[in-house]
């Protein structure tokens, strides 16, 4: 393999701020390739799809190929499973409503506490609205772990939903998805898996997970604001969502409501391109680049975090939350005597981007205990971090 991430950094135009860029748990940058696709697309012209001339075939042939790119990345191999939207809250807020019109009273739904409020709230107020009891799956709070064995004591032949992350966005923490997906099927319940912060930290093959649902964002893995759910398109054909009478009936054009950004579809298929050319060796297949890329660059944030772990583990005036056995290169902490605020403000002076607060996990913040308090300092390495960036993390703190 062969990794160079000061050749992978030199294709951002705005890691060349000097600034140390901890902030990519909420977003990462963007690279050359992604920005001019984008930019490509508005030069020359995009209309409305569906239509019989050349730039109106032209979107449908950007939305096409962000399909294809998509389920690339995920080891899919049904791009007509791949329902496209402006981000990961609203097509799950989407689907929730589509699916509780099969909930009955005396129904359950399982959601965890590790997980983004995104891929907890929709269940919870649409199981609600339908008289559908929720059952939450708990974190062990000293390691961050999301326990498996208690599933079984979660699930029953009522359940219809289970909803769990594939990665805490504050913890790093990876659950054991496929354990809990064959379980959700000993039961007949469907899964719906929250992929939006582990997707850009490794490489998904989404049938090794078992998940019925994966969702993700772009704007996570270097591209635009675009959420992207998939799933088996026979699965889709049974879900009738509310729609306009007018609009499509197709899968999976149903679940697309609106005039989307056709620009930002060349911005995602030019980011799953750009992903898989992070390793220089990688050859064959986009697929196959991409597993090969994605393996790279998680040995290399690995290798990043445990030079990050190993210095704020040193200092004893610093919490570390969750201590997971698999996780993603995310830290959370606190700095003794500190408002997590300060210690952003402080290292913000000191030219390092990082966030505090819950960052919208706001079940496991409040099951840590620390939630009212003001939460805690997340810093987030991605394929383009280095160790001048942790250093310098670590030098500031």
């Amino acid at each position: 393999m062969t990794y160079d991430v000061e050749r992978i950094r030199a294709l951002y135009p705005a890691l060349q701020d000097g600034r140390v860029w901890l902030d990519g748990a909420a977003g990462t940058q963007s690279p050359v390739s992604v920005i001019e696709a984008v930019a490509d697309a508005y030069r020359n012209g995009t209309s409305n799809g569906g239509g019989v001339f050349a730039s109106s075939r032209a979107s449908d042939e950007m939305t096409d190929a962000a399909r294809r790119a998509v389920a690339d990345l995920v080891g899919s191999s049904e791009p007509s499973g791949v329902v496209l939207g402006p981000n990961m809250t609203t097509l799950t807020y989407r689907f929730a409503q589509a699916l509780a019109r099969n909930w009955s009273v005396g129904d359950n739904v399982v959601v965890s506490e590790l997980d983004h409020d995104a891929n907890v709230r929709p269940w919870v107020q649409w199981a609600e609205a339908s008289g559908v009891d929720v059952r939450w799956a708990r974190i062990d709070v000293e390691t961050g772990e999301l326990p498996t064995a208690q599933y079984d004591d979660l699930l029953d032949e009522r359940t219809r939903l289970v909803a769990v992350t594939g990665a805490s966005n504050v913890l790093g923490t990876r659950p054991d998805v496929r354990a809990i997906t064959d379980a959700a099927r000993t039961v007949g319940a469907l899964t719906y898996v929250d992929g939006v912060h582990s997707t850009a930290h490794g490489v998904v093959d989404i049938a090794e997970l078992g998940s019925d649902f994966y969702v993700t964002s772009a704007y996570k893995w270097d591209g635009p604001h675009v959420g992207c759910l998939i799933a088996d398109p026979a699965l889709l054909d049974g879900i009738v969502p509310f729609k306009l009478a007018s609009s499509a009936n197709d899968v999976p054009d149903r679940f697309e409501w609106g005039t989307p950004s056709f620009a930002n579809f060349a911005g995602v298929t030019a980011a799953v391109d750009h992903l898989a050319s992070l390793d220089d060796s990688a050859t064959g297949s986009r697929r196959e680049r991409i597993v090969t890329s994605l393996t790279a660059a998680h040995e290399h944030e690995s290798a990043l975090l445990d030079r990050m772990l190993a210095g704020l583990g040193s200092d004893e005036r610093i919490t570390l939350y969750g201590h997971a056995k698999h996780r993603t290169a995310t830290v959370y902490f606190r700095v003794a005597g500190e408002d997590p605020e300060q210690t952003t403000r402080r290292l913000d002076e000191a030219g390092i981007n990082a966030w505090h607060g819950h960052n919208y996990a706001w079940e496991v913040t409040r099951a840590l205990g620390i939630r009212e308090s003001g939460s805690a300092v997340r810093v987030s390495l991605s394929h383009y971090s280095t160790e001048s960036d942790v250093d310098r993390l670590l030098s500031s703190v």
